[in-house]
């Protein structure tokens, strides 16, 4: 019988807190950049946060049984360690209040919202084992833009090279993400577009991908001193997560550089003097 302590331990492994936080945090950074109400951006950041731990969750309580079969050992529901019942509680739960809590926000932020979590919901149920799985990315954060600037009074929507920056974000997490995965997600009988690439290829893609973000964010946003010079680390580590994804092992540097290469970028359009 797993203890209390442990059970909590299984269940946060389980959010994929990484992205989580990054999503988030990039949430709020977009929404203070588009310079909405403070008790605005709150309530939508919280709202991402939580509809990032259902999206987690539901990952992997519908995937547990794949992950037994394949001895996925760090995935807590595939060993035993939480059960799949309580992930799927813990998903419901937390989707519920994800959905409300944008809605006396911005009745147009909270419908992005919702689309925002059903495409994640539509990976978790399938999307992600076929060819289409970088749509329900492509979808969800070509709209985190959208979801700031509809913050405001009177809501607006976000310029066009924001929301191309969103689907690039989107396309390298997804791609960045899988690429520690590749060859368990292969064994279970995924099919998704990563895993057809292979893990080099994939990670390669993610770097240039958030290489090509940083430009855009550069070209569109005019940032000032401060914003050039983290959109030059920005640089700096998608060129990181390149070389790490062309080792013959690319193993979680890639990720952790593509990840890391997102959040300089919100830093970028939070500090930079840039604008939505």
């Amino acid at each position: 019988m797993t203890s209390r302590g442990g059970s909590a331990v299984a269940l946060a492994r389980s959010a994929h807190l990484g992205p989580t936080l990054v999503v988030t945090v990039i949430t709020l950074a977009l929404g203070v950049a588009s310079g909405a109400d403070a008790w605005r951006i709150l309530l939508l950041t919280v709202g991402m946060l939580l509809g990032q731990l259902s999206v987690g969750w539901s990952n992997d309580w519908l995937d547990a049984g794949r992950d037994r079969a394949a001895h996925r050992t760090d995935k807590p529901a595939a060993d035993g360690r939480i059960a799949p019942a309580r992930l799927r509680t813990a998903a419901l739960a937390a989707l519920v209040p994800a959905l409300l809590l944008p809605l006396p926000a911005s009745l147009p932020a909270a419908l992005v919202h919702l689309l925002f979590v059903a495409s994640a919901w539509m990976y978790n149920l399938g999307l992600k084992r076929t060819p289409a799985s970088v749509l329900p990315y492509v979808v969800s954060f070509g709209s985190l833009p959208a979801l700031a600037t509809l913050l405001r009074v009177p809501p607006a929507w976000p310029p066009l090279w924001a929301t191309a920056t969103g689907v690039a974000l989107g396309v390298a997490a997804h791609f960045a993400n899988v690429v520690p995965d590749v060859a368990a997600d292969r064994a279970e009988g995924s099919r998704g577009l990563p895993q057809l690439l292979g893990a080099r290829t994939a990670g390669a893609i993610a770097a240039v991908v958030m290489l090509g973000a940083a430009v855009l964010v550069g070209l569109g946003a005019h940032p000032g001193p401060i914003g050039i010079a983290l959109l030059a680390v920005t640089a700096g580590a998608a060129i990181g997560a390149l070389v790490a994804a062309l080792r013959p092992r690319p193993g979680r540097a890639a990720f952790r550089a593509v990840m890391s290469a997102a959040l300089l970028l919100a830093a970028a359009m939070i500090l930079g003097g840039t604008g939505l």
